[in-house]
């Protein structure tokens, strides 16, 4: 088995090296500009499936056998609550509902992956060219959905196979020779030539239309990269999670470096403190840049990515715990997929102390119970230091696998922004740091870092924790503690309630699922002229019933003003109440969407 597995490995590398270039969808530059409107779209995990075959068997990945029993046959545009992927006609069911009902009534789309089916079929293996021709069908069609329109599209590198990433750390050197082992005995050798990783290469070339060129360099380096989709005002930073996921805990590859003369048991080593050239420890170092240089300007930020951080290694967690409470005046929130569930949940500066336990969203096995339990440990409003709070919202998939599909829409705050774009320094209102203050602040974490106050402990010593400095802000009037210009109001979530029943003749509905705004915020008011008001959520995209003033608790389960800091833990510690019954059991409704937990 073992031989197997260095075998598969080895034709992985020869693999990735010899993939033919893919042909990169062509797209016309849109230069007029385009009028804000206050929302963006979210979406996540789409996982098309090309050999889906409506009718075979849900326990053969929907690829092959037709049971007798119906119940337990794929269905046309989909099966809920399976384990198959989506087919291609849910994938563009979905893409063509966006561009009828959505693309003119959003400014950028976050887009936190996954793009290729699972790997759940032995019979059929997921090849590398496979994962590249779906990403290149995607990205064609965001293009011509939104990027055509002048709306960017910020994706996410997620599941593809990148365990010879370490490629790209050595710098100072043009090959590298590895003698493959097993039981101490050498199978064969191999020279790779050193150059930016192919796969990475492969990837910027399907995304060359939603890279910006700045970030070129920076995307080769490690598949992370930023783009300001308001000019001078507002950007979304989008990270490479594979660094920091403790899924890619290196399998111990035994792969011997014979210039460097030591085992590189694993392609990602988690952020060890000791380990500076860790890919993770590279791209940490390059985001706190990136925030840096959004804080002196005056700028906004979304942080983004597939995985979330709550399966992070331990060192990766701690380090994005200390920039998401550091930079907590330029960050406005944390949007993730991946995990297949609906929630949210927070990240704390005590996860910066030593002994004490990280990334809680994953400590029990049921994360609806581990979520409750955290909430209720959350102290009174009065005793909460918000500088010390960060949410982290994980968004539903479209792949029916293992719930029903969904998509999110955000609206944030434009509140003035014609004036504050126009006059350019209304922008800097909230977050500037003059360059003489941050300087102190680098020298007091410098400072603090050679005298920790808690790492006496051997098992800390050379950790992270030790050598960090929580060091928040303190900006009460930053736009994630208070409502103002480019703050988070809420979001609208969408999903397609009986895809099971849908086929070829009677196709799905996506339908509004809830909302987190108030009901009384959604219409106009008595005697507010309906054409001239900005509504969170279009009118056409809501239920006829709530367009004839019926509202719905299911629609409006949370009713947030907005959705700052303060705001999310509020709903936790109603979450957190054991007598708010009706409300955890909607909560629990929409994280599992009537699936198994």
């Amino acid at each position: 088995m073992l031989v197997a597995s260095l075998f598969c490995l080895f034709g992985l590398l020869v693999q990735s090296r010899s993939t033919p270039v893919q042909n990169v969808f062509e797209v016309p530059i849109v230069k007029r500009p385009r009028h804000l409107q206050g929302r963006f779209l979210q979406i996540t995990d789409l996982h098309p499936d090309p050999f889906y075959l409506p009718g075979t068997s849900t326990s053969k990945a929907c690829h092959k056998k037709i049971p007798k029993k119906k119940k337990k046959r794929a269905g046309y545009y989909g099966t809920p609550y399976s384990e198959c992927d989506s087919p291609l006609t849910l994938t563009n069911y979905t893409l063509d509902f966006l561009e009828e009902h959505w693309a003119d009534d959003i400014d950028f789309v976050i887009w936190t992956g996954d793009n290729a089916r699972h790997e759940n079929d032995p019979k059929i293996p997921r090849t590398t060219n496979e994962i590249y021709e779906m990403n290149d069908v995607l990205a064609k069609r965001m293009n011509e959905i939104f990027t055509i329109r002048g709306i960017p599209v910020i994706p996410s590198l997620a599941h593809v196979r990148m365990k010879l990433i370490f490629i790209l750390y050595r710098p100072n050197l043009t090959s590298v020779s590895f003698r493959i082992f097993l039981a101490q005995v050498t199978i064969f050798c191999v020279t790779i030539p050193l150059s930016p990783n192919s796969i990475i290469n492969e990837f910027l070339k399907i995304w060359q239309s939603f890279v910006p060129f700045p970030y070129h360099q920076a995307f080769r380096q490690g598949a992370y990269f930023a783009v300001e989709v308001v000019p001078n005002a507002l950007a979304v930073i989008s990270l490479n999670t594979l660094y920091f996921y403790d899924a890619n805990d290196g399998a111990h590859f035994l792969l011997t470096c014979v210039e460097c003369s030591h085992v590189l048991r694993e392609a990602v080593s988690g952020c060890n403190y000791n380990e500076p050239d860790d890919p993770g420890n590279l791209q940490f170092a390059w985001l706190e840049d990136q925030l840096k240089s959004y804080r002196k300007r005056g700028m906004q930020v979304w942080v983004t990515g597939h995985v979330p951080p709550s399966n992070y290694f331990p060192e990766c967690y701690v380090q994005y715990v200390r920039l998401a409470l550091n930079f907590q005046d330029t960050i406005l929130g944390h949007l993730y997929g991946h995990k297949n569930a609906d929630h949210f949940f927070f990240v704390e500066a005590k996860d910066l102390e030593s002994g004490n336990n990280n990334s809680r969203a994953s400590k029990h096995n049921d994360l609806y119970d581990s979520l409750v339990v955290d909430f209720a440990q959350l102290p009174k409003p009065k005793k909460t230091d918000l500088d010390e709070y960060a949410i982290i919202n994980v968004s539903p998939p479209v792949v029916p696998n293992p719930y029903l599909p969904t998509f999110r829409i955000f609206t944030y705050n434009i509140t003035g922004v014609e004036k504050a774009l126009a006059d350019g320094s209304s922008i800097r209102h909230v977050n500037v740091i003059d360059s003489g203050t941050e300087r102190l602040l680098d020298q007091r974490q410098v400072k603090l870092r050679d005298e920790p106050s808690h790492c006496t402990d051997e098992l800390y010593r050379n950790s992270w924790k030790c050598r960090l400095q929580f060091d928040p802000p303190q900006n009460a009037d930053a736009p994630s503690r208070t409502s103002r210009l480019w703050t988070p109001l809420g979001y609208a979530q969408y999903f397609i309630p009986h895809l099971k029943d849908a086929d070829k003749s009677d196709p799905p509905h996506y339908k509004l699922e809830y909302t987190t705004f108030p009901a009384s915020v959604i219409l106009p008011e008595e005697g507010q002229n309906e054409t001239e008001i900005w509504y969170p959520i279009p009118l056409r995209n809501l239920p006829k019933s709530v367009r004839d003033g019926k509202m719905k608790k299911k629609y409006f389960p949370y009713s947030m003003q907005d959705l700052t800091i303060g705001s999310w833990l509020d709903l936790a510690r109603r979450l957190g109440d054991i007598k708010e019954k009706k409300l955890r059991k909607r909560f629990r409704q929409y994280m599992y969407l009537g699936g198994r937990e």
